[in-house]
């Protein structure tokens, strides 16, 4: 095609008209423009003048492109605007910028004229690009432009990326660039890299479609987000949580610091990378690379559970001890059951009274529960007095020195049987300690007739 073009260039070159028309040409403005497919034309306003006598001019080329007007009629020292429109042949292939010659003749006359057309795809009309993108970014900005001298109408734009889908149309005047915000879903890309991404765009104008890719750059921002919680008394749990909202790999260093004795009830999930010790300090390091969009928790225990248990069981014993320390006199009763010879309830009551320090002048008295009666025999250690109104029992001891035990013992029966928890007073000391009366008492014994066991508390 381009030979047979060159050829006809050639001819028209080699013909030359006798006479040349008088006529004096302008170009106003013009649309140079043609679209493969679109079957659009290019429109040149120009401005004609006749210096010579009235007559019909034809304006034609010889590549076989459609021509309006096909012709017009001046009179002498006429001036008119003439739009001449051009149309490329269905065949015509040729792509870019060229000179295309016409021809305006009369009967006798003719003259030639150049015009510059180009010939484009619509992808490459239209020029889209995007504004400033990053991970915190929350919208985009969008510019589509008509980067030549064409007026369009009702283009379409059909526009996808890994960022966002959008359907636009727009009317466009010669070289003119519109812009448009799209709202963005974070969502959509929080686990992307930065690095440049393609919009792939579906332009349409009537039954004319095409594509079109452009590059779109997702800028390198480093956003690490860290958020810390800490729960628990006794329990005391740290959570450090680290996410990477940026586009680029993150590495990340946390630490934990502990003492050298919390660290002993101290767990951590995951396990360090490292433990450094620093005087009385120990510290827990992380070291993490963290994807785009991706997140690490790092949690921390430290259980005072047991360190309290062994405080308070220390702190018990020391309270005891004290206690037993300045107590002078223990007393500890005890009830054991005793088989009867008529059949009678029967119990043997031991009261144990052991001396810590030297006292003196020391009674000790114990009650009888109702419903028993005192059997008249004792083990070695007599009553001073029995009172049996009153149900009371005394022994009296003039001294008792240091470590000194005495054992009490007597017998209590019913001739009513006992069910259930059978319970015994305590037993109360009273005596003196240099020239104190001071006073003291036994546990509180008692029997469960069922189970035949003595208990105490």
């Amino acid at each position: 095609m381009r030979k047979n073009i060159a050829i006809l260039m050639l001819l028209v070159l080699v013909i030359q008209p006798i006479l040349a028309i008088d006529l004096e040409i302008n170009k106003i403005s013009s649309s140079d423009v043609l679209i493969y497919g679109l079957n659009n034309e290019a429109t040149f306003e120009l401005e004609i003048t006749n210096n010579e006598r009235t007559n019909n001019f034809e304006f034609y080329n010889l590549l076989g492109f459609p021509m309006e007007p096909k012709s017009i009629k001046l009179e002498k020292g006429e001036k008119t605007k003439v739009t001449l429109k051009i149309k490329q042949p269905d065949n015509f292939n040729q792509e870019g910028a060229y000179f295309f010659t016409y021809f305006i003749s009369s009967q006798e006359e003719e003259m030639e004229r150049e015009a510059i057309l180009k010939s484009l795809k619509l992808e490459d009309v239209f020029k889209i690009s995007a504004g400033e993108l990053n991970p915190e970014s929350n919208k985009i900005r969008l510019f589509i432009e008509n980067q030549e001298n064409i007026e369009l109408k009702d283009v379409s734009f059909e526009m996808t990326s890994s960022f966002f889908d959008s359907n636009q149309e727009f009317d466009f005047a010669p070289k003119e660039k519109h812009s448009f915000e799209m709202e963005l879903i974070k969502e959509d890309f929080k686990q992307l890299s930065a690095g440049f991404y393609t919009i792939n765009s579906k332009i349409s104008i009537g039954d004319l479609t095409t594509t079109k890719e452009s590059v779109l750059e997702f800028e390198e921002k480093d956003l690490l987000v860290e958020e810390k919680d800490t729960y628990g008394f006794i329990v005391t749990t740290d959570v450090i949580k680290k996410t990477n909202d940026g586009n680029t790999i993150t590495t990340s260093r946390t630490t934990v610091e502990k003492n050298i004795i919390s660290r002993l009830f101290t767990s951590s999930s995951p396990e360090p990378t490292s433990v450094e010790r620093q005087g009385g300090k120990i510290i827990y390091i992380w070291n993490n690379e963290i994807q785009p969009g991706e997140s690490i928790e790092i949690k921390t225990s430290t259980n005072w559970i047991f360190p309290f248990l062994v405080i308070f069981l220390l702190l018990a014993v020391v309270y005891l001890t004290k206690k037993y320390s300045k107590t002078n006199i223990l007393l500890r009763k005890k009830v054991t059951f005793v088989k009867a010879k008529g059949g009678e309830f029967a119990l043997k009551v031991s009261i144990y009274v052991h001396a810590k320090n030297y006292l003196e002048r020391i009674v000790i008295t114990d009650r009888l529960p109702p419903l028993v009666k005192l059997y008249e025999k004792f083990g070695i250690e007599k009553p001073t007095r029995i009172d049996e109104k009153n149900k009371k029992i005394e022994w009296e001891f003039e001294k008792l020195e240091s470590g000194e035990v005495r054992v009490i013992n007597y017998i209590i029966y019913s001739k009513i049987g006992v069910m259930g928890k059978f319970a015994l007073p305590r037993t109360t000391a009273i005596y003196e300690r240099e020239g104190q009366i001071k006073e003291a008492e036994s546990n509180k014994a008692f029997f469960v007739s069922e189970a035949k066991q003595e208990k105490k508390e």
